[in-house]
């Protein structure tokens, strides 16, 4: 068994390695759902109060609310599969979650890119309305999911990927973390192959301060 997890800003990358996964027969679960079922729930607009509502589950029943709400979907899956993927972590306190039910079972990957890039997958992807329409700008939505416990999140990673390169890139290197989970082996232990440069281990992406400016 296993049972990764992914953390990441809005526009990093999470939305595709979860389609990695899916193409590589790995279930996902992804966090964001059972904020947007909820938002339908409540008779709200999922494109517009999305952020709104994540933080009313999280006032209401506790930090650790969209996490508990997701771990019996993990365990569905996992009844019929080896291994499962659960996109969107915010906090700290979302991995203690996961990390207490699966323990060594469980690997977490950050995946990171500079604000300007991600600003730029954000309004090409269009699937959430932007400040004109009524929803969030990508400055506030960060600063939202900070206030969630998404930095704290992120350093706890045992893996980070930086997506800054092709997409064919990030593909690859999201596909060999999934292999290397599912051989049961060491994502950061220095075993990949050279096209998996800018797959890190946390300790060495703590030596470089982020950035938050667009790449040339």
């Amino acid at each position: 068994m296993y049972v990764i997890g992914t953390v990441g800003l809005p526009g990093s990358g999470k939305g595709e390695a979860a389609t990695v996964a899916r193409e590589r027969g790995i279930p996902v679960v992804t966090m964001g759902d059972v904020v947007r079922q909820e938002t339908t729930d409540r008779g709200l607009d999922s494109s517009k109060d999305h952020g709104t509502v994540a933080q009313a589950l999280r006032e209401e029943n506790g930090p650790a609310a969209i996490a508990e709400r997701s771990l019996p979907m993990l365990e569905d899956r996992l009844e019929d599969h080896e291994g499962v993927l659960v996109d969107g972590i915010r906090s700290g306190t979302e991995v203690d979650v996961f990390e207490e039910r699966f323990g060594e079972d469980f690997t977490l990957v950050s995946i990171e890119a500079p604000f300007g890039i991600r600003r730029e997958r954000v309004v090409d992807r269009g699937r959430d309305a932007d400040e004109d329409d009524g929803g969030e700008g990508l400055e506030a939505r960060d600063e939202r999911e900070r206030g969630f416990g998404m930095d704290d999140a992120m350093a706890r990673a045992d893996v980070v990927v930086e997506n800054t390169e092709s997409l064919e890139a990030f593909r690859s290197q999201i596909s060999e973390v999934l292999q290397a989970a599912a051989d049961g082996t060491d994502v950061d232990s220095g075993e990949e192959s050279q096209d998996a440069d800018n797959v890190e281990d946390v300790e060495d992406a703590k030596d470089t301060e982020p950035t938050l400016e667009s790449e040339p």
